[in-house]
């Protein structure tokens, strides 16, 4: 990387311990840019600054690390007096993707008083994948939805596909219709059986899916939820939505079919 990384690194590790509150920011926003793990370790002693700002900053900039490293430098923002510092740290524990944060992101969604915090971590849980949070997520669902709880159980329903997408095919990336594009729906899927334990989280996903007062947005992932499920029995309910005049619904649906491997 030459000398002007190494330059590069001096000031980043001057302005870090400058005390100004500004310039730390900046360094931890250049750490992003250059995303090595070198420029990423330099941000480890940032997480615990008493400015709170500084602290979720460094949340981010953590990231390229090796993901045990970046697991255990994040996991004590989880508890974090301030909520946005825990907000950040739920999100880089999503980016890290490290299975090891599961069971605290889980408490997290399970026990933090704010809503936004517990959105996060169900967005986090979904990219990791792993099947322990399961039941976790189902229990958000299967509430009584509300306006304030939107983008949480939104989140839920996204992740519960993204975990049945890793959990067929291995591959933690899994595609949502979070922000619908035809492209998303190009590929199928695997053709592998439905997992037994997600039999419970299939008719939670289609009480979502028929509730009219659910979000058009978590209703949408429900329907994705339900084709990556790989359960048959989901084919009827989305069958009934080939029509529906929300036009993404009618896709999200369509192409549910084709990973379920059902005629439509």
């Amino acid at each position: 990387m030459g000398n002007s990384y190494s330059q590069d690194l001096a000031i980043i590790r001057s302005d870090l311990a400058s005390g100004n509150t500004e310039l730390k920011r900046n360094a931890l926003h250049q750490i992003k840019v250059i995303h090595t793990e070198e420029a990423s370790r330099l941000a480890i002693p940032l997480l615990s600054d008493p400015n709170e700002i500084v602290r979720a900053t460094a949340a981010s900039a953590v990231i390229y690390l090796p993901k045990n490293d970046a697991s255990i430098s994040l996991m004590p923002l989880l508890n974090d007096k301030a909520a946005f510092v825990r907000v950040e740290a739920a999100f880089a524990l999503g980016t890290v993707a490290d299975r090891s944060a599961a069971s605290m992101l889980i408490r997290s969604l399970q026990k933090d008083r704010a809503d936004e915090v517990r959105s996060a971590a169900a967005v986090a849980l979904g990219k990791i994948g792993d099947i322990s949070a399961l039941d976790a997520l189902i229990a958000v669902l299967k509430k009584k939805p509300s306006e304030d709880d939107e983008f949480l159980r939104r989140s839920a329903a996204k992740a519960i596909g993204q975990i049945a997408n890793f959990a067929r095919s291995g591959i933690s990336s899994a595609v949502t219709p979070q922000n619908f594009l035809p492209s998303k729906y190009k590929e199928p899927g695997t053709n592998e059986p439905a997992d037994p334990a997600f039999r419970s989280a299939v008719g939670v996903l289609t009480s979502v899916l028929k509730n009219q007062k659910e979000s058009d947005d978590t209703r949408r992932e429900a329907a994705f939820a339900l084709g990556s499920t790989g359960d048959a029995s989901s084919a009827a309910i989305l069958r009934s939505y080939l029509n529906s005049p929300d036009i993404y619904l009618a896709e999200i649906c369509k192409e549910a079919l084709i990973k379920l491997g059902q005629p439509q």
